[in-house]
């Protein structure tokens, strides 16, 4: 596979879009598998995406994805987020497929640890250590870290079946250490030094409080970065700061202690409404969207106030949004170039030489996770901006040609070695 050369004129890249888009469209996933055991009531999937983009990588042949468990899953969602995995890791630069597993099952059931660790065993033989395709199990909805990666290395003897996991056991334990968070922070950052602002100073307003944005707030504030703004349901809607949040008040919401941030807000903020979606008109430097999809649509995109977004959560904006806040000169990155973080980690995991002794010590894992994290995310943002700056087209758009164009035709050379 070779790359495409990089459209001259927005014609150019209208045609490669289109054409890539198509391509894309017709794929069908290289693996779909449904496992079963009636005796214990457990149905499970495994879909692996694409692998073609892993070839001459440490991971060569494999996709990855993390695992989703909810009552009455099934493989027709579980063939949509490989798909959207895909994306993902090909956005980030990385030389590995995409791929996602699931589990039907009920995360709060008296049998939940019987059934996946049932599950983990009959996906056994499409793991990539026993010859297959498939990188192996990560955290997604329903998963309970650190638990499902103890029951899934215990049950299958290896640490390499599962991504996520604590730092004595090999692992990077991203959502501990908010490195998706971390890379949508970078994102912001590079988008503001991109435009000649700093993030030192810069105002910042975050929609959704769980790990994603408490990450953010974390990584952003080391930046300099000021927060203005916040909103979450479980603090009652969206708050607004005089000035801004004091560092106590930071640490809390960092370490997500509910009580001591619902104080702090009392006595530092106003509620400005019962409804988180309110902090998304704030005027602030950089929004960061990090709680659910579709929050920004074409119904409110023309309220939107600060000039740059960065995307933490997945699919925070419509394609009519998308074109609305163009149209309005906001500078966005899409959440598939800013929060790769997740499945760069979990590369690390896979493909680093570091012992699990030495990881447990140093936590090298945990520093190369980041560091790659912040180097990958960088250099996409960068390279999304050459794209929409040259061509004056939308930041999605150019997001998505990058991605279907290292699916395609494969990632240049340099970027398979460099990861490797």
């Amino acid at each position: 596979m070779s790359q495409t050369a990089q459209p001259k004129t927005k014609d150019e890249f209208i045609k490669q879009y289109e054409e890539l888009k198509t391509a894309f469209q017709t794929m069908k996933p290289e693996v779909e598998i449904t496992v079963r055991d009636p005796d214990m009531d457990v149905e499970g999937f495994v879909v692996v995406w694409n692998t073609k983009i892993s070839l001459g990588g440490p991971l060569n042949g494999c996709g990855k994805g993390g695992t989703r468990i909810k009552d009455g899953l099934t493989i027709e969602e579980i063939k949509r987020l490989a798909r959207s995995m895909s994306e993902k890791n090909a956005a980030a630069g990385l030389p590995l497929g995409g791929a996602k597993s699931g589990l039907n099952a009920d995360p709060k059931s008296a049998d939940y640890e019987k059934k996946f660790r049932r599950f983990a065993k009959l996906c056994e033989p499409y793991l990539r250590e026993n010859g297959g395709v498939f990188g192996g199990f990560g955290y997604d909805i329903g998963g309970i870290p650190p638990y499902n990666a103890i029951w899934a290395c215990d049950e299958l003897g290896t640490l390499g079946s599962f991504t996520g996991k604590p730092v004595d056991m090999g692992g990077t334990d991203y959502d501990k250490e908010g490195i998706a968070g971390l890379g949508v922070a970078v994102a912001g950052k590079v988008l503001l030094d991109i435009h000649g602002k700093s993030a030192k100073g810069a105002s910042f307003a975050v929609q959704g409080l769980g790990a994603m944005g408490a990450a953010v707030v974390r990584y952003f504030s080391e930046y300099g970065g000021q927060l203005k703004a916040l909103a979450d349901p479980k603090y009652g809607g969206s708050w607004l700061f005089k000035t801004h949040a004091p560092e106590d008040l930071v640490a809390s919401i960092i370490a997500q202690d509910l009580d001591a941030v619902k104080q702090g807000l009392k006595s530092h903020a106003a509620l400005i409404s019962p409804s988180p979606q309110d902090v998304l008109y704030q005027d602030v430097d950089l929004l960061f969207p990090c709680a659910i999809e579709d929050v920004l649509t074409k119904e409110n995109a023309e309220k939107v106030i600060a000039p740059f977004i960065s995307e933490g959560a997945n699919n925070p904006t419509t394609d009519e949004a998308h074109q609305i806040l163009f149209d309005n000169g906001k500078k966005l990155v899409p959440d598939i170039i800013a929060n790769p973080g997740g499945i760069i980690a979990a590369y690390v995991e896979l493909s680093s030489s570091v012992s699990v002794e030495e990881n447990t010590k140093s936590r090298a894992k945990v520093t190369e996770a980041k560091d790659m994290t912040r180097t990958k995310v960088e250099q996409n943002v960068h390279a999304l901006y050459d794209l929409v700056n040259a061509l004056s087209v939308r930041p999605d758009l150019a997001a998505d040609y990058m991605a279907w164009r290292n699916i395609i035709h494969g990632l240049p050379a340099e970027q398979t070695m460099c990861a490797a």
